[in-house]
Order: C-alpha cells, then sequence, then structure tokens
C-alpha cells in the first residue's frame, strides 16, 4: 500500500513539475540579474508604470460593475418574488457563454461612430460630427463596460447561493427589531454572504487580468497586450519575461485571496434554498416587482441578448454566409485542438483525482493544488514561460541531433502543435480535475475493495467498476476542457504553428480587419459552445 501511495504522489509530483515550468521560468528571469536587471529598470522607467496602472484600473472598474450588478441580481432573485424572475434566475448566467473578445467586437461596432447607434443618433436629431459629445467605446472605460457585464455572473452564481442558503434567524430578528429590509440587508445579508462575494470577485479579476482580446482591440497597454508585442512584435525576449514575472504577482495576489475566501464561506443550509414555496424575504410593491424585473434583465440585455441578436444579424448578410466556405479548415483546427487537449487533462486529472483518492500525504496534496494552478495563469504569461525554457531545450536537443544524427532541419519542438496542446492542457487541467475529482468522490471506497477480494485484478475494477461510474463525469470534462481550448485567444495565437488556424483566432483576425461580418458565423459557434459550460455553472450554483 505504501508502494502504491508512493507511486501516486510520484505521478503527482510529475504533472506539478510540468505546471510549474513556466512559473519557475518566469521567477527565474525576474530574479536574475546582468542585463535582466538593467531591463526591469528601463521597464520601470518607461512602460511599466502604464501596463500597472491601466491593468489595476481595469480591475478596478470592471470589478465594481460586476460586484454591484452580480450581488444587486442575486439578492432580488433569491431574496423577493417578481415577475420573470425564474426565467431571469437562469438567464443571468448568460452573458458567461459570450467571450470578452466578442462582446468588444460587438459593442464596438454597435457604439462607433460609423455604428448604428450614433448613425440613427445623428440621423434622428440632425447633428453632424462635432455637434454632440457621445462615449468613446475604445477605451479603457469601455473595456471595464464590456468586462464587467460579461464576467458579473461569477458574482451572481456564488452571491445566489449564499443569499439562499445562509441563515435567515438573524435577518428576521433585524427587522422584528424594527431594522428596514435596506438596513437589515446592509448590516446582515450582506456581511454573510460576503466571502461568496469576494470568491466571485477574485475570479472575476483573474479574467480581467488574463484578458487580452478586449485590451488589445481597445488599445488599452496592459500586462496581456505588453508581453504580446514585446515577445511577438518587437521580438524582445527580456522585456516579456520581466513583464511576466511583474504579472506574476498579480496572479500570485489574486490565487491567496481566492483560497482566503473559501476558507471563509459559510456552510449554513437554512434559507430559501430549502424552502422553495417560502414566503419571499423581502415583500415588493408593484412598482418595486416592475424595477426588480428590469434592473435584472438589463444585465442580461448587455451582457448576452443584444450582442447574440447582433451576431445573428450579421450572420444572415451574404457577405457571411459566402465566407463560411471557409469554415472547414479552421472547424478542423479547432477541434484536433480540443479534442487533442481534452484527451490529454482528462489523463492527467484521472492522474491527480486517484492521487488525491489514495494517498493522503500533505505532499500529495500540495502536488495537486500545484497542478491544479493552471487555469489562474494568463495565457500570455502560460505561452511566454513556456517558450523560454522550451526553446532552450529544444535548441541543445536540435544542436546534439546535428552534431551526432546529421539532422538538418530547424528547431524540433519550438512552433509546433505540441508546445500549445502542452499549454492549453496546463491551463485547463484544473477543470478536468474538479469534475473528474468530484465524480470519484462519490464512488464508494468498498466497491473497489469488494470486487479486489473476490479477486479481479486492477485492470478488471478500472473497467468495470471506475469506467462505468466515471463515464458522465469523464464525458461532462471532456466537454468543459474542449469548449474552453475552442475559446482561448492568447496562448493560441502565440504558441500556434503557422499552419494552424482555430475559430478563436480566424474570428480575432477579421474582427481586426474591421470585417465582423465575415467573422459573425465563427462567432456564433464560439457562443453556442459556450452555453454548455454556462448551464453546468448554473445547475452546480442551484445545488
Amino acid at each position: 500500500m505504501a508502494s502504491g501511495a508512493g507511486g501516486w504522489t510520484l505521478a503527482a509530483l510529475v504533472l506539478a513539475a510540468l505546471v510549474g515550468l513556466p512559473i519557475a521560468a518566469i521567477a527565474w528571469a525576474a530574479l536574475t540579474g546582468g542585463d535582466g536587471g538593467e531591463t526591469l529598470g528601463a521597464l520601470a522607467e518607461t512602460v511599466l508604470p502604464t501596463y500597472i496602472a491601466n491593468t489595476a484600473l481595469l480591475m478596478l472598474c470592471a470589478g465594481t460593475i460586476a460586484a454591484v450588478t452580480g450581488t444587486g441580481c442575486a439578492w432580488l432573485v433569491a431574496a423577493t418574488r417578481f415577475p420573470g424572475r425564474r426565467l431571469l434566475s437562469w438567464a443571468l448566467v448568460l452573458p458567461l457563454a459570450l467571450p470578452a473578445y466578442l462582446a468588444a467586437y460587438i459593442y464596438a461596432a454597435l457604439l462607433d461612430f460609423a455604428g448604428p447607434v450614433q448613425s440613427a443618433l445623428r440621423a434622428g436629431m440632425g447633428w453632424s460630427a462635432g455637434d454632440y459629445w457621445f462615449p468613446d467605446i475604445r477605451s479603457l472605460g469601455g473595456g471595464a463596460f464590456v468586462l464587467g457585464f460579461v464576467l458579473y455572473p461569477y458574482v451572481y452564481l456564488l452571491a445566489r447561493t449564499a443569499f439562499a442558503t445562509q441563515s435567515l434567524t438573524q435577518f428576521r430578528a433585524a427587522r422584528s427589531l424594527g431594522a428596514t429590509p435596506t438596513r437589515a440587508f446592509w448590516r446582515v445579508a450582506l456581511p454573510a454572504a460576503r466571502p461568496a462575494i469576494a470568491g466571485g470577485l477574485a475570479l472575476v479579476l483573474m479574467e480581467v487580468l488574463a484578458d487580452f482580446g478586449v485590451a488589445e482591440y481597445f488599445a488599452i497597454p496592459t500586462f496581456s497586450t505588453g508581453i504580446f508585442r514585446s515577445w511577438l512584435a518587437m521580438g524582445d525576449k527580456a522585456s516579456a519575461l520581466k513583464l511576466a514575472g511583474v504579472m506574476l504577482v498579480f496572479v500570485i495576489a489574486l490565487v491567496a485571496w481566492e483560497a482566503q475566501t473559501r476558507r471563509g464561506r459559510s456552510d449554513s443550509r437554512d434559507g430559501l434554498a430549502n424552502r422553495r414555496d417560502a414566503e419571499p424575504l423581502v415583500h415588493l410593491s408593484p412598482l418595486g416587482k416592475g424595477l426588480a424585473m428590469i434592473l435584472c434583465a438589463v444585465p442580461v440585455l448587455i451582457g448576452f441578448v443584444l450582442p447574440a441578436g447582433y451576431l445573428v444579424s450579421l450572420a444572415m448578410a451574404p457577405t457571411a454566409q459566402g465566407g463560411a466556405g471557409e469554415l472547414g479548415a479552421y472547424l478542423e483546427g479547432s477541434l484536433w485542438l480540443g479534442a487533442t487537449a481534452a484527451l490529454v487533462c482528462l489523463a492527467a486529472a484521472l492522474l491527480l483525482a486517484f492521487a488525491r483518492a489514495r494517498s493522503g500525504s500533505r505532499l500529495t496534496a500540495s502536488a495537486i493544488r500545484l497542478a491544479t494552478l493552471g487555469y489562474a495563469l494568463p495565457g500570455a504569461l502560460l505561452a511566454v514561460g513556456l517558450l523560454a525554457p522550451l526553446g532552450a531545450f529544444d535548441r541543445t536537443l536540435t544542436g546534439f541531433a546535428r552534431d551526432n544524427l546529421g539532422w538538418s532541419g530547424g528547431l524540433l519542438l519550438t512552433g509546433t502543435s505540441a508546445v500549445l496542446v502542452y499549454a492549453l492542457s496546463v491551463r485547463f487541467m484544473t477543470v478536468a480535475y474538479n469534475t473528474v475529482g468530484g465524480g470519484l468522490a462519490r464512488i464508494p471506497p468498498g466497491l473497489d475493495a469488494a470486487a479486489r477480494s473476490l479477486g479481479a485484478g486492477p485492470s478488471r475494477v478500472l473497467a468495470r467498476i471506475y469506467a462505468p461510474l466515471l463515464a458522465p463525469s469523464l464525458a461532462g470534462a471532456a466537454a468543459l476542457v474542449f469548449i474552453d481550448t475552442l475559446r482561448e485567444l492568447p496562448a493560441t495565437l502565440i504558441l500556434r504553428p503557422f499552419n494552424l488556424e482555430t475559430l478563436a483566432t480566424r474570428t480575432y483576425r477579421l474582427a481586426g480587419d474591421e470585417r465582423l461580418v465575415e467573422a459573425a458565423i465563427p462567432a456564433l459557434i464560439l457562443l453556442a459552445a459556450g452555453l454548455l459550460p454556462v448551464l453546468v455553472l448554473n445547475r452546480l450554483g442551484k445545488r
């Protein structure tokens, strides 16, 4: 048994080392002296303050929008009753199905000077250019608007669960002592749900920090865009690694905060979730019910209905349908990449899940924690962190092959699909592990022991017991990783081979060339694919 546990621990350590490779490479580059120190000093005198200020301000503004919108809608859904509440309770999660960069493309097309909104405004009012003021969507404020209304469901899901499951005794006691519903909300309900809200906000801030598409399209200098430009546009690898090192500090802070919020959550379950037919916590007047319905409908309208409807209208245009014949190549690349990453993540997730079940050592737990850290790493940071050590290894390997085997080709690993699959597997391994680990935890350990006592070998136990019982979890994990891979943009842009184009990169290039009509159909495919994880998240949130 000890030998078996040691084997599982070793497997977890190997996976942790593979995930930790880009983190270690970035940390090493950030801490080394010599030219690296001079590079950091030069960055501090030029672009670094701008990147820090814009990234922090974008996180602050988008986080505020997401926190206010998500918390307010969660409270109205959990504590009140109004027309359309049941429909809106799940519709409020739909904006997560829309990648933020798609929302940026759509709102830029809608709200730019030549877009339909300003054109209708000028036609209706008889104005011309310079006669009126209109907010610039291609700005930091516009980026915060898009990110806030696409990502608020993270806060909404956790806050809704917290409001619906927390103890109601203190709230009702406060009301019986004469506190108004507003005062009782601020003094009782909100503090009790604060850990869950903070956890959702931490996820929002991680996504904002990792964002590349919105910041690039709206020309907002952030860490992600700075790393991308330094590495690919300027060929300055030292600067890109230094920027990634500073960005890693932000990531570590957010991961620590998210872990702290999880430890602070309450497990009380005597709330509204178990009292579906109970009276609402707060009774609204007819006017209040109408306002609640509007307040919950507006985020759905901004975050999903308007962008999706505009994409559908663009997809009906002859130009969009004329370019649909080219989708085959991009679909093939996306499907191949998604399927390969899903298989790798499933294998790694099974190893980690069995390691957790078979070995209870702290070393194994720490290795699993590190191995599942990849989801917190922004795509640009992950790509740069992988290219640095793999590039050095590749040059050594190619030199050995040239000197000893007569190899006359180029680099063996860099610029290949294998490196891209590696990066995507590191990033999305957490998604597969959480799903597979949850399924394995529901299988009674006694089934394994009973089968072994009857003479079944390990392979027979795996095929006859674990495979059928884990099949739904494995299918769910594969689907989630596949869809996340389809939508991933920065890591794919940096690491993809020249002959590989995906739906995400194709949409990005068409939108960057102001050809949004031609990008409408691949964008709709990405939007439709995003609905599956949203439905899964909503189901888990209700549980």
